[in-house]
Order: C-alpha cells, then sequence, then structure tokens
C-alpha cells in the first residue's frame, strides 16, 4: 500500500511548483553558497529534491549537483525543468533511507521535508539522516529543515494549519503529545484534477531529539535556528514562533 506521500507526489508536480513554500528558492541558494564558502568544487547531494528547483538553481551558478526523490513524476518535472533550463542534471530515483552512496558528497541538503520527517516511523526518519550521513565524506556537512516540535507545543497547528492553507478545511486538533505527530486527513486536488484524500502522518522534532540523533550519526557541531522561507540565517535562534526549524550539522 502506497504511503500518504507517495499518492501525492504521484501527481503533484505542476501544484507543488505554485505552493508559498516553494518560493524561497534564490534566499536558499544565497545561503548554502555561503554555507559553503562558494566552492565550486563542493559535490551536493539534493535529498528529496522534488521538482529540482534547489538542484537546478545550483547548477545555474556552477556547482555539481546529483538530485535524488522517490516520485518519479517528481522527477520527470526536474527533468523538465533543467531541460528548459538548458542544463544537465545528474537526477535519480531513489529512496532515501537506502541511498546508493558511501562518503561522496561534500554537502548533503534535505529541504523543505525532502523526505525527513514524513515517515511513518521514527525509526524510518532515523534511517534517512543515516543515509545521508553515510553519504557524506569526512569533512562534509548536512543542512536540512524540519517541523518544529516547540510550536505545535505552544501554539495550536489546527489553527495554524488552517490559516495558512488553501488545501485544507476546518483540520480538528490532531496533534498527538506522546509521539509529537500529526496524523490527519487532507483533501486536495491532483495535477489532473483527481481529488486526493490522504491520510497525513507527520513528525515534529524538537531540538533536543534532533541533537541527539545527530551526535549518535558522528556530527560534532551541530547548529539549530529558526527557519523562515527564502531567508536561511544562522542568526535567526530558534523559538517556538518558528513552525520549522533549520539544522546544520558538521564532522
Amino acid at each position: 500500500m502506497k504511503q500518504w506521500y507517495q499518492e501525492l507526489f504521484a501527481n503533484y508536480a505542476d501544484k507543488y511548483e505554485d505552493e508559498s513554500f516553494t518560493q524561497g528558492t534564490l534566499g536558499e541558494v544565497d545561503f548554502i553558497e555561503k554555507e559553503i564558502n562558494h566552492d565550486k568544487n563542493c559535490k551536493i547531494l539534493d535529498v528529496g529534491c522534488g521538482t529540482g528547483r534547489h538542484a537546478i538553481e545550483l547548477t545555474k551558478r556552477g556547482y555539481w549537483v546529483t538530485g535524488v526523490d522517490l516520485s518519479e513524476d517528481m522527477l520527470e518535472k526536474a527533468q523538465k525543468n533543467a531541460s528548459n533550463a538548458g542544463l544537465e542534471i545528474d537526477f535519480r530515483q531513489a529512496d532515501a533511507r537506502n541511498l546508493p552512496f558511501e562518503e561522496e558528497f561534500d554537502l548533503v541538503i534535505l529541504l523543505c521535508e525532502g523526505g525527513f520527517p514524513l515517515m511513518e516511523t521514527d525509526e524510518m526518519n532515523f534511517q534517512i539522516l543515516e543515509s545521508a550521513a553515510r553519504s557524506l565524506n569526512k569533512k562534509g556537512k548536512l543542512i536540512f529543515t524540519t517541523l518544529n516540535g516547540l510550536f505545535p507545543l505552544f501554539h495550536s497547528v489546527k489553527d495554524f494549519i488552517n490559516s495558512n492553507s488553501t488545501s485544507q478545511t476546518n483540520r480538528k486538533n490532531t496533534f498527538d503529545l506522546m509521539t509529537l505527530r500529526d496524523i490527519y486527513q487532507m483533501e486536495i486536488e491532483g495535477d489532473d484534477g483527481t481529488k486526493m484524500n490522504l491520510n497525513c502522518n507527520e513528525r515534529y522534532y524538537i531540538p533536543s531529539e534532533i541533537t541527539w540523533l545527530l551526535k549518535s550519526l558522528g556530527f560534532d557541531e551541530i547548529g539549530i535556528y529558526g527557519c523562515e522561507i527564502g531567508a536561511f540565517t544562522r542568526d535567526d535562534p530558534l523559538t517556538t514562533e518558528n513552525y520549522e526549524m533549520l539544522v546544520i550539522a558538521e564532522y
């Protein structure tokens, strides 16, 4: 049986690009460039690359990028976008929990919930971080964004979602304080006009959990910051007002 994210991204590549959370590409890539000191020799792996927005912008700026995603539909759109931009990019279908790389990259990015933390179990989410870490060389860096557990512990997820989404209406309070998971139903229209009813399951993480997971994978330096679309920075401390957190891990 397909999971909700597989159902969604098999029929949502076009509409995905119109979502508000995909509009910050230029600022996010500016930040990535700064983090790698504008080193054009840096080999970058974009996990959960979707329709290729970060991979394409990085390639335009002269970087060598490999993009992986679970969805054939999203990768097809990514290839089309790259071709339209006159670029050749190595896009591959792969499961983020079992990436086929071993110490090959200087930087791994998982942005906009690129797999993590959408998995249905905590073990599966950890496998994504483990696989990303395995893909990095011993001087590599991991940059990812994920859902901030401090937000729903302080606020109502229901009110936030209902005020910021056109695809979901009248969301009930579905956040489980015991598991830090939001399990809910979403009705959304796919690219082909089909109505999809999805049983969604997203895991929120608190900073101490993220730190522990990354420490267990051998990362020494871990920075966790507030995350704003298109405006990633180390200058914003994480607060209860941030729906997402920005995580930077180094050996």
